[in-house]
Protein backbone atom coordinates (compact mmCIF):
# COMPACT_ATOMS: atom_id res chain seq x y z
CA UNK A 1 0.00 0.00 0.00
CA UNK A 2 3.04 2.29 0.00
CA UNK A 3 2.68 3.32 -3.63
CA UNK A 4 -1.12 3.52 -3.70
CA UNK A 5 -2.96 6.79 -3.87
CA UNK A 6 -5.59 6.36 -1.20
CA UNK A 7 -8.56 8.65 -1.71
CA UNK A 8 -10.92 7.44 1.00
CA UNK A 9 -10.87 4.73 3.64
CA UNK A 10 -13.00 3.83 6.63
CA UNK A 11 -10.27 1.63 8.08
CA UNK A 12 -8.89 3.50 11.11
CA UNK A 13 -5.49 1.79 11.02
CA UNK A 14 -4.90 3.15 7.49
CA UNK A 15 -5.96 6.64 8.53
CA UNK A 16 -3.69 6.57 11.60
CA UNK A 17 -0.80 5.32 9.44
CA UNK A 18 -1.11 8.34 7.13
CA UNK A 19 -1.36 10.73 10.08
CA UNK A 20 1.83 9.37 11.67
CA UNK A 21 3.83 9.97 8.47
CA UNK A 22 3.25 13.72 8.81
CA UNK A 23 4.74 13.72 12.32
CA UNK A 24 8.20 12.66 11.06
CA UNK A 25 8.85 15.94 9.28
CA UNK A 26 11.80 18.02 10.45
CA UNK A 27 11.23 21.70 11.11
CA UNK A 28 13.28 24.18 9.00
CA UNK A 29 15.00 25.59 12.09
CA UNK A 30 16.32 22.13 13.02
CA UNK A 31 17.91 21.51 9.62
CA UNK A 32 21.53 22.42 8.91
CA UNK A 33 21.79 23.43 5.26
CA UNK A 34 25.10 23.89 3.43
CA UNK A 35 25.57 25.94 0.27
CA UNK A 36 28.40 24.65 -1.92
CA UNK A 37 29.90 26.01 -5.11
CA UNK A 38 30.76 23.37 -7.71
CA UNK A 39 31.80 23.08 -11.34
CA UNK A 40 29.94 20.72 -13.61
CA UNK A 41 30.68 19.59 -17.16
CA UNK A 42 32.11 22.32 -19.37
CA UNK A 43 33.40 24.32 -16.41
CA UNK A 44 30.01 25.86 -15.59
CA UNK A 45 29.50 26.93 -11.99
CA UNK A 46 26.49 25.75 -9.98
CA UNK A 47 25.29 26.41 -6.45
CA UNK A 48 24.46 23.25 -4.51
CA UNK A 49 22.01 23.22 -1.60
CA UNK A 50 22.80 20.20 0.59
CA UNK A 51 21.40 18.91 3.85
CA UNK A 52 17.70 19.53 3.32
CA UNK A 53 15.56 16.88 4.99
CA UNK A 54 12.39 17.46 3.03
CA UNK A 55 10.08 15.33 0.90
CA UNK A 56 10.53 15.24 -2.87
CA UNK A 57 7.50 17.46 -3.40
CA UNK A 58 8.73 20.06 -0.92
CA UNK A 59 12.21 20.00 -2.47
CA UNK A 60 10.78 20.61 -5.93
CA UNK A 61 8.66 23.52 -4.70
CA UNK A 62 11.61 25.03 -2.85
CA UNK A 63 13.83 24.61 -5.93
CA UNK A 64 11.20 26.29 -8.07
CA UNK A 65 11.03 29.30 -5.78
CA UNK A 66 14.86 29.56 -5.63
CA UNK A 67 15.16 29.33 -9.43
CA UNK A 68 12.53 32.01 -9.86
CA UNK A 69 14.17 34.33 -7.31
CA UNK A 70 17.59 33.93 -8.95
CA UNK A 71 16.24 34.07 -12.50
CA UNK A 72 18.13 30.94 -13.57
CA UNK A 73 17.59 27.24 -14.19
CA UNK A 74 18.31 24.34 -11.94
CA UNK A 75 17.23 20.88 -10.86
CA UNK A 76 16.67 18.54 -7.92
CA UNK A 77 18.93 15.47 -7.89
CA UNK A 78 19.64 12.98 -5.10
CA UNK A 79 18.02 15.16 -2.44
CA UNK A 80 20.09 18.21 -3.43
CA UNK A 81 19.02 21.39 -5.19
CA UNK A 82 21.26 22.54 -8.05
CA UNK A 83 21.01 26.19 -9.13
CA UNK A 84 22.92 27.43 -12.18
CA UNK A 85 25.53 30.09 -11.43
CA UNK A 86 26.98 31.53 -8.24
CA UNK A 87 23.89 32.70 -6.31
CA UNK A 88 24.87 31.51 -2.84
CA UNK A 89 24.31 34.82 -1.06
CA UNK A 90 20.82 35.24 -2.53
CA UNK A 91 19.93 31.60 -1.76
CA UNK A 92 21.27 32.03 1.78
CA UNK A 93 19.07 35.06 2.43
CA UNK A 94 15.97 33.35 0.99
CA UNK A 95 16.45 30.16 3.02
CA UNK A 96 17.24 32.15 6.17
CA UNK A 97 13.95 34.04 5.76
CA UNK A 98 12.17 30.68 5.56
CA UNK A 99 13.75 29.64 8.87
CA UNK A 100 16.58 27.33 7.76
CA UNK A 101 20.03 27.33 9.38
CA UNK A 102 22.24 28.07 6.35
CA UNK A 103 26.03 28.17 6.11
CA UNK A 104 28.27 28.82 3.12
CA UNK A 105 30.68 26.00 2.46
CA UNK A 106 33.59 25.63 0.03
CA UNK A 107 34.46 27.79 -3.01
Amino acid sequence: MNNSKLVYSTNESVINDFDSKDDNSVQPGQQHVRLHLDRKGGGKIISLVKGLQETDVTLKLLAKSLKKACGVGGAVKNGEILIQGNHREKIQSILSQKGYNVKLSGG
